[in-house]
């Protein structure tokens, strides 16, 4: 009876703890990948949209090329690598399993984990150097990009 007790006053704490985490963030759900590969870190975005287009603007971003350098945001107009007009809503369909912000940070982070086919793997640099306050702005930016 007191295991019982324990348990459900845990249960009851950890439900209330999971309430008071609430907010005006926005979550991009994960899950497990399609053909029960693992499952996803979720990706909660609470950057700010604008200082993301000041830095995808920067001619440097975490020591490496600004995204301007390869990343064109007019439709269809590659540079070096692939237009990122409307880079909300594919990356939201990108790989099974992801969210688009999922998918977004790991572009960032690991860009060699999914290359867009036509593409060269290797080419996109790795942004690791990003602190976590960068990298929620330009995925909020990125994420307004539909």
């Amino acid at each position: 009876m007191m295991r019982k007790t324990l348990l459900l006053v845990f249960v009851v704490l950890a439900a209330l703890a999971l309430t008071a985490c609430g907010g005006k963030e926005t979550s991009a759900p994960g899950g497990a990948a399609e053909g029960g590969g693992p499952a996803q870190e979720e990706v909660v975005v609470t950057g700010d949209p604008e200082r993301g287009k000041e830095l995808f603007n920067s001619p440097a971003v975490a020591g490496q090329a600004g995204c301007t350098s390869c990343h064109s945001l007019e439709p269809d107009v590659t540079l070096v690598g692939p237009s990122l007009a409307g880079v909300a809503t594919r990356a939201a369909q990108r790989v099974p399993g992801m969210s688009a912000a999922e998918y977004l940070k790991q572009s960032l982070l690991d860009p060699n984990a999914y290359v867009v086919e036509g593409f060269p793997r290797g080419v996109m640099p790795t942004y690791k150097g990003l602190s976590e306050q960068d990298l929620q702005d330009l995925i909020a930016f990125l994420l307004t990009l539909k």
